[in-house]
């Protein structure tokens, strides 16, 4: 496929590509997970961030149980293959399935790499959620937190509003927030009544 030169070249630099393939970032550094996916201004809450906390830690862990199925089924397509080549007496016919082999034997290999690295990043995810879990917020119940995250949030995306933001925008945030606002003055509307029937009752 390459002209000579470049097999040499390829051949000669084969070290530091192996190198390169070994330490190349696959999925986040730490520090993107802590500022740049639990950032403050999305996630301005403990709560919010142990929550996306949980959503990043089961996203990682569901697609490396269905990469272990892929990984598994690999393992055997490439024992038929090994198989096939031990029977195999055409020349052409050896060379498709040696292809074959060495092909399936990469991705596996990809797969085992992505795989190590998913797991590195569960292993941070469940890092980062004992440090956010400090007993002040529910840990059971995700809509617990979300009207006084989503709050917040909304509040900060409305110091951002200028003149020449679009309608769209303005209403994306303006108007969830003016709904939370009424439904926290009914809610404290509903705690002030109580209050004062209790005392009536009294």
């Amino acid at each position: 496929m390459l002209k000579k030169e470049d097999n040499k070249f390829l051949k000669e630099l084969k070290a530091e590509l192996e190198d390169t393939r070994n330490k190349a970032q696959i999925y986040r550094t730490e520090t993107e997970m802590r500022y740049s996916v639990l950032n403050d201004g999305r996630f301005p809450t403990k709560a919010s961030k142990y929550w996306q906390a949980i959503r990043e830690q089961n996203v990682f862990y569901e697609n490396l149980q269905q990469e272990s199925y892929v990984y598994r089924r690999m393992l055997v397509e490439i024992k038929k293959i090994e198989e096939a080549i031990a029977k195999e007496t055409d020349e052409l016919e050896l060379e498709l399935l040696e292809i074959d082999l060495e092909e399936k034997i990469w991705q596996k290999n990809n797969i085992a790499r992505k795989a190590t690295d998913r797991v590195r990043e569960i292993e941070h995810w469940s890092r980062i959620k004992k440090e956010l879990d400090d007993g002040t917020f529910d840990t059971q119940n995700v809509d617990t937190h979300q009207k006084e995250s989503l709050k917040l949030q909304l509040q900060e995306r409305a110091k951002n509003l200028t003149p020449g933001s679009s309608q769209g925008e303005m209403i994306n945030v303006l108007g969830p927030l003016k709904t939370i606002d009424e439904d926290f003055k009914k809610q404290i509307e509903a705690q002030e009544k109580a209050m004062l029937n209790g005392k009536n009752h009294s």
